[in-house]
């Protein structure tokens, strides 16, 4: 554990910043605590930054030390409409490197036009919890290097689930699949905390445009709505014109933007 004093400039009292634990700093005004840093691995292996400050005296001071301490590349994500702490980061040195919109996704397929829609001939709809787990990391892994290969899984929707070193399948019984007799051709991925969000939609790359991502979302949000929920929450990256065409399709609106900043 070290202390530093930083004086704010603008007042006559010094901002201390000690680290208090590994990757965790306090900002202390005459003791009393007035910020908070945090660093941490994403399970992409990338460290993503915090802090919470009463004032911007302490939040400079505090982005100052852990930036001095971290190594770099470091990222954060910020609600768009924070301007403050937008206005933060961007003092300390950090600019936008994607935007990601979360859309409010209605479940009743009166609304999302989706009550009849069935998965293209050959396929069919394995729900959540009865995925064939060696088939389900397959398809998981396909879909990402066919990704990776083309825009680059950064372009996917954040994801901040801890998870084992180089597992990309959390818990399987999240997952309900699209079919064919030897293989999954898709996935969806529904994970209910405090409301239920989409966290992947996602089909191989050379069974897309046969329906299979709306008979994923038909089938997910209809499972949803008979469980007694209204709505679901997902997040879409500003480039992928795709996925926004899909949800906006069946009546999703966009409600905020997050931003991921780099520096």
């Amino acid at each position: 554990m070290n202390t530093k004093p930083f004086t704010s400039g603008l007042s006559e009292n010094a901002v201390m910043i000690t680290r208090v634990a590994d990757r965790q700093w306090h900002a202390l005004d005459d003791d009393l605590v007035v910020g908070r840093g945090h660093a941490e691995h994403r399970p992409d292996g990338r460290m993503f930054v915090s802090i919470d400050a009463w004032h911007d005296a302490a939040f400079d001071r505090l982005a100052e030390a852990m930036l001095a301490e971290l190594p770099a590349p470091l990222y954060t994500v910020v609600d768009e409409s924070d301007i403050e702490l937008t206005a933060g980061w961007r003092r300390a040195g950090f600019t936008i490197r994607r935007r990601e919109w979360e859309y409010v996704v209605p479940t009743d397929p009166r609304v999302t036009g989706l009550e009849a829609v069935l998965p293209p001939s050959g396929a069919t709809i394995v729900p959540a919890g009865q995925a064939d787990e060696s088939l389900l990391r397959a398809v998981d892994r396909a879909i990402r290097d066919e990704v990776e290969a083309t825009v680059g899984w950064q372009s996917m929707p954040a994801e901040v689930i801890p998870r084992p070193e180089g597992d990309t399948i959390v818990d399987p019984s999240k997952y309900a699949v699209a079919a064919a007799p030897d293989r999954y051709l898709g996935l969806i991925r529904v994970v209910t905390v405090n409301r239920p969000r989409i966290g992947l939609v996602a089909v191989r790359a050379g069974e897309q445009r046969r329906g299979i991502a709306r008979a994923l979302l038909a089938h997910a949000l209809g499972t949803l709505h008979r469980s007694g929920f209204a709505a679901a929450w997902t997040e879409v990256h500003e480039s992928n014109q795709a996925a926004s065409a899909l949800f906006e399709g069946i009546g999703a609106r966009p409600m905020s933007s997050n931003l991921e900043l780099v520096r």
